[in-house]
């Protein structure tokens, strides 16, 4: 394989001891004389934001739009000095407290200024910060509170509600709320009662000083726990540490360097992916680093696009279900233009397309159409985007192609996990023929596939696939206590992602699949499907069921083996006269055993998302002569999907109110 993006740096290993083979060791050519390393004298992510204060105390650093009588306003911004002063107030009065270097501080709510500040507070004073946030289920709060025993925790106004109810199930740990803005008396009142004392933003400052003498700190501290969802119930804290954190942030630079441009002060990043996630707490730290400024979305979905419009951004950090939305409301702009224009724009669009997959680079494939056609399409996020990043799940290709011919900007779909510290692979913004892919490891990181035998996944055939495995300086140091569970996922030094890769002939990886059964919906929620799988068995109408969905629907469906004795009950109280096998296909029997299925859902506390959108009745037990199952009765999913393609895809065109 002529693999132009990659070095091999490892041979492949032969299957031996029960273990499975596993093909090379590479890194990205941009690392191969040797991976990333920190520079002498940078120990903790506060030195980034400290220099950046230093540098540009002037600069504006984080921006919210004001709310004046319900009406909004424009962007109004915090500079670098003052969210330094705020920071070192913050931190300094933390320490009043008695929150010491080392201890955790949680952090709860939407993104906003507050967020940052409190973040930047514990990294002055060498504090772990924990993101608590409640889509991990109802108890998670309470969990993470006292899983990673948090002593003080900055909350959002309304969230405090929320923290409050579950204080008398921690308040041995927590002693400290404070708000990002107000605090009612009766809130206080209600927290003091079990030994919690709370603050308003403005008062908790007041507890410091500015020339509070800031603790040493280390490459190997702990920067932050960051808890993801297990497979199983509990969360699992993920520990990075400040010298992971800064080699991942480092590595984004050095990436962008040698095939872009590199954040700088200019540049404005729209923030609203979650910051309790990985991902957009690297850039926001890349964007703090370069001396950028952050501006803050609302809060609410509805008004999305409005705020990315009025900040107009440079840099814009998505998923994929944001980038569809643009791309079905520009190609509908498109469309209403009339006849003319499409044709246009469809000329243009073709053209420029075949220059991009000559390899010209993005601004010189169609510099003319750029002007006349897609200067008006780039205004979907403003005008000013120059970087594209998604992440989270997978891109359509048809969208990725669409964003890179339409929206005047580089692109890069990147793959990574919060065990990786946000990015691990990223496609670079200009090689075209990096579409569909996750691109190639970050500068800090080696991967190789493991071969999967059960999945029929073989990481030494001429076309590599396996399990993504990784190593390097950018990975996290373990679960918060739950040694086994590190244990199983990083062996030898390697951490097993779950997710089964292709490499492509040019040494770009492709994702495929997930070792694992439990997977991204496309809004982002995971799914664990055997969980799931177990509740619905609880039905006593079915005797097997099969529940299917993948990271580019946002729902799921099922197939379903009804017991036959209870769906012929079914039809003797309904005048239905049909046989067993006409009966799965009647209509009214499918809405029975899916309203049935679903009130099951409900009883047993499933969220929206878990519920089951449609069914499909298999008059035949799901059997090891189509190879559907194993000896043990586990269900064999890439089997089921095979067989079961066209009733999948009915399911979810039907679903959609499409008639396929």
């Amino acid at each position: 394989m002529s693999m132009e993006f990659i070095v091999k740096v490892e041979e492949s290993r032969p299957a031996s001891d029960g273990k499975p083979s596993a093909g090379p060791v590479y890194r990205s050519i941009y690392a191969k004389d040797g991976l990333m390393d920190l520079p002498a004298g940078l120990e903790s992510p506060w030195q980034f934001f400290s220099d950046s204060a230093l540098k540009n105390p002037g600069n504006k650093m984080l921006g919210r739009r004001q709310v004046i009588d319900s009406k909004v306003g424009p962007y109004v911004w915090l500079t670098y000095k003052e969210v330094y002063d705020s920071a070192m107030r913050m931190g300094s009065a933390m320490r009043r407290r008695g929150v010491n270097p080392g201890d955790r501080c949680g952090i709860y709510g939407s993104n906003c200024p507050e967020w940052i500040i409190a973040m930047e507070a514990c990294d002055s004073q060498a504090i772990t910060y924990v993101p608590l946030y409640d889509t991990l289920g109802p108890n998670a709060v309470e969990f993470i509170i006292n899983h990673a025993e948090v002593s003080i925790a900055f909350v959002q106004e309304n969230k405090l509600s929320s923290i409050l109810s579950c204080l008398p199930k921690c308040s041995s740990n927590l002693k400290t709320i404070v708000s990002f803005g107000k605090i009612s008396d009766m809130q206080k009142k209600e927290a003091d009662e079990l030994g919690v004392s709370c603050f308003s933003w403005e008062e908790f400052p007041q507890l410091g000083s500015l020339d509070c003498e800031l603790p040493p700190k280390q490459k190997t501290d702990v920067c932050t726990i960051m808890y993801t969802s297990g497979t199983t119930g509990e969360p699992k804290g993920v520990i990075l540490t400040n010298g992971a954190l800064m080699a991942e942030v480092l590595s984004v630079d050095q990436l962008l360097f040698l095939t872009d441009r590199v954040a700088a002060e200019e540049d404005s990043y729209f923030s609203f992916l979650p910051l309790a996630h990985v991902y957009d707490q690297v850039i926001e730290t890349y964007c703090i680093y370069k001396g950028a400024s952050i501006g803050f979305w609302r809060g609410d979905v509805r008004y999305l696009m409005e705020d990315v419009q009025e900040l107009k951004p440079s840099i814009f950090c998505g998923v994929p279900r944001v980038y569809d939305r643009i791309y079905t409301g520009t190609l509908a702009k498109v469309s209403a233009g009339g006849g003319l224009k499409k044709k246009l724009f469809d000329f243009a669009y073709n053209y420029k397309l075949g220059y991009l997959e000559k390899g010209f680079p993005q601004e010189k494939a169609a510099p003319l159409l750029d002007r006349l056609v897609f200067d008006k399409t780039k205004q979907a996020l403003g005008g000013r985007v120059r970087i594209l990043l998604s992440g989270a799940a997978p891109l359509p290709k048809h969208v990725e192609e669409f964003l890179r011919v339409t929206s005047c900007s580089t692109l890069s779909q990147g793959y990574g996990l919060t065990e990786s510290c946000g990015g691990c692979f990223t496609s670079i913004g200009n090689v075209y023929p990096m579409v569909g892919t996750v691109g190639v490891p970050m500068t800090t990181i080696e991967s190789r596939l493991e071969s999967v035998p059960e999945m029929g996944y073989d990481a030494l055939s001429s076309v590599p696939r396996g399990e993504i495995c990784l190593r390097g300086s950018t990975l996290f140091s373990g679960y918060h206590k739950r040694e086994d569970l590190t244990n199983e996922v990083v062996v030898d030094g390697w951490f097993h992602t779950g997710d089964i890769g292709e490499w492509q002939p040019n040494g770009a990886m492709k994702i495929i699949d997930r070792k694992k059964n439990i997977f991204k919906l496309s809004q982002g929620e995971y799914v664990a499907v055997e969980n799931l799988e177990n509740v619905y068995l609880r039905c006593p109408l079915i005797t097997s069921i099969w529940v299917y969905g993948n990271s580019f629907e946002s729902f799921l469906v099922a197939v379903v083996v009804p017991d036959r004795q209870a769906l012929e009950d079914w039809a003797a109280n309904h005048n239905e006269t049909d046989d067993f096998k006409s009966l799965c296909k009647n209509l009214k029997a499918r809405k029975y055993i899916l309203d049935e299925l679903n009130s099951i859902g409900k009883t047993n506390n499933l969220r929206g998302f878990e519920m089951l959108k449609a069914v499909h009745l298999e008059p035949h037990p799901f059997d090891m002569e189509r190879d559907l199952i194993t000896p043990t009765f586990k269900l064999k999913r890439p089997q089921l999907l095979k067989c079961y393609k066209d009733c999948i895809d009915q399911l979810y065109s039907d679903a959609k109110g499409l008639k396929a």
